[in-house]
Parts: C-alpha cells; sequence; structure tokens
C-alpha cells in the first residue's frame, strides 16, 4: 500500500527564497486561464477568486459566496470551499516562479460559510524539500478580521511547464501564445509555442 504523503512539512524542511523575479507585494497575481473555475474573470459562475501578494511568502485572496457556490440551502458548498483553497494556495507558487500541481489538500470545515459572504483568505509557503512545496491558509468571514471558518494546508508538487502545455487544449496554448506574460513567473525565456 503506498504511503499518504503529509501536508505537514517534515522535520528539517527549510523555507525556501522567495525567487528575485517574483511579483512585488501588493501586486494581483492574474489569472493563468480567463476561463479557470476558481480564479479567471470569464467564467460566469466562477469564484472570481482576486489574489494579493504579501510581504514575504504569503498572499491574501477573496472571493464572494454566490448562489452558484451553494451546497446546502443558503451556504457555500464545502468541496467548493475546498476549490477555493486549492486556488489560494497554488498561487502561491507565483512567489517561487515555479509551476505545480496540487498532490494533497486538506480543509478543515470549522464554522458554516453563508451565501453573499465575502471569504478573505491568507495563504503561506510553510516549507519546501526538492520539488515538493508545503503550504497553509485559514480564511476569515467577512474580512482579516472575521471569525476563522476554514483552515487547509497542501502540499504541491514543482513539475516542469511541459505538463501543462501538453495537457492543454488547442485554445489554452492559442490564448498563452498571444499573452504571454501570464508564464512570465516560470521563466522570462520559456518558449511557449511548442
Amino acid at each position: 500500500m503506498a504511503r499518504i504523503p503529509t501536508t505537514q512539512p517534515p522535520e528539517g524542511t527549510s523555507l525556501p527564497d522567495r525567487h528575485p523575479k517574483a511579483p512585488a507585494p501588493g501586486t494581483k497575481i492574474p489569472s493563468h486561464f480567463g476561463h479557470c473555475f476558481g480564479c479567471g474573470d470569464l467564467h460566469p459562475t466562477g469564484l472570481h477568486l482576486v489574489a494579493h501578494v504579501g510581504q514575504g511568502l504569503d498572499i491574501t485572496a477573496e472571493f464572494t459566496v454566490t448562489d452558484n457556490h451553494q451546497g446546502a440551502p443558503g451556504l457555500a458548498h464545502g468541496g467548493l470551499l475546498s476549490l477555493a483553497f486549492d486556488e489560494a494556495l497554488g498561487k502561491l507558487m507565483w512567489l517561487l516562479r515555479a509551476p505545480a500541481v496540487t498532490a494533497r489538500l486538506e480543509t478543515d470545515f470549522l464554522l458554516p460559510v453563508p451565501i453573499g459572504t465575502n471569504l478573505y483568505i491568507t495563504a503561506q509557503i510553510t516549507g519546501q524539500a526538492n520539488r515538493r512545496v508545503y503550504a497553509s491558509a485559514e480564511g476569515r468571514l467577512g474580512g482579516p478580521d472575521g471569525a476563522v471558518a476554514v483552515r487547509a494546508s497542501s502540499l504541491y508538487v514543482i513539475v516542469p511547464m511541459k505538463h501543462f502545455l501538453e495537457n492543454a487544449p488547442k485554445e489554452y496554448i492559442d490564448h498563452v501564445t498571444k499573452h504571454p506574460e501570464l508564464l512570465a513567473f516560470v521563466d522570462p525565456d520559456f518558449e511557449i509555442n511548442p
């Protein structure tokens, strides 16, 4: 039986250095794809999660829970909240300028999140060991001083950019070809035309 990876950094894991070309503190982190359900502006029922770079190895993110995001009547769907945390935690990779995939995500639901609520998420990298990046986050109701409703921790694995390009539909390749700045966090000299 395979060992289940933990989302907690193993003993002796160190914090990575923020990449010298990481976006500046306060910078809005762009969507990686306009139609992404988590952060895309073009998805009609998506979260439209907006994230900003923090001072260190951290970001903040926000989204408003709408009728399109409910599970039980009047409350956010738990799986959708997990998605929001996966999106926010994944945006931390902009600070390392490295593409990564989610290997494990653990989400703890502490309070219900009602429709109409703005969920304010803080996320930070907690360690890195080779290609494994560990992170944690919490979501507060209404703003940075609101009650903690959700906590999450994650393990991401850095992968080569070709992982995304080889699995992307032609429309996405066309989109990033027209907007190469969307891949600038990986390598400014990265060739996006396969």
